[in-house]
């Protein structure tokens, strides 16, 4: 028998799994796995060390930076800056209104009720009479401001009614309050 190699058995294992060479250390260890020698620890530290991973497992960020960048590039050239014109309407909220001091010359005070009824000094107006309406409490009170006391539940339409003529009258001041009546 030649035990130099492990003897029988391990050289019909080496033959029949196409082992012909072997460096010291595998040998050492295939030798144990038949049983012919005890286990050396040596070996199975080196074993352990050659099979361990050194090198973390890295993400690498840089491939998902440079999309992100991208898209913000896309997001800024296809984003329009043009500034819609419209007519900024603040709707009035349902804190009590202030109380306005009384004068001679108060403030002009258009009424808008829940059913979007517009009135002023108590006389309910057509949407088409708010303009003259209008001219005729300006002549009285040149430098008044107008308040227009709106329903919380009345359309919006009542609202740009006599906002428009507001405009076209000329009443540089105009507030909006609201009212539970």
């Amino acid at each position: 028998m030649n035990y130099c190699y492990g003897g029988p058995v391990l050289q019909q294992w080496r033959k029949a799994h196409g082992f012909s060479k072997l460096s010291s250390c595998e040998f050492r260890i295939l030798r144990a796995i038949c049983g012919l020698a005890p286990w050396p620890r040596h070996e199975l530290c080196k074993m352990r060390r050659k099979y361990r991973i050194d090198d973390e497992a890295e993400i690498n960020i840089t491939p998902m930076l440079d999309i992100v960048f991208i898209m913000l590039i896309f997001f800024i050239v296809t984003t329009s800056f043009v500034k819609e014109q419209g007519l900024e309407v603040s709707r009035p909220s349902s804190a009590p209104p202030k109380e306005v001091q009384k004068e001679d010359k108060g403030p002009i005070v258009v009424r808008i009720d829940a059913g979007s009824l517009i009135s002023v000094k108590g006389r309910i107006l057509e949407r088409g009479a708010v303009q003259a309406n209008l001219e005729r409490e300006k002549a009285e009170k040149p430098a008044s401001p107008l308040i227009v006391a709106a329903h919380p539940e009345a359309d919006t339409g009542a609202l740009v009614t006599i906002l428009d003529a507001a405009k076209a009258v000329g009443i540089e001041s105009v507030s909006v309050a609201t009212t539970t009546q």
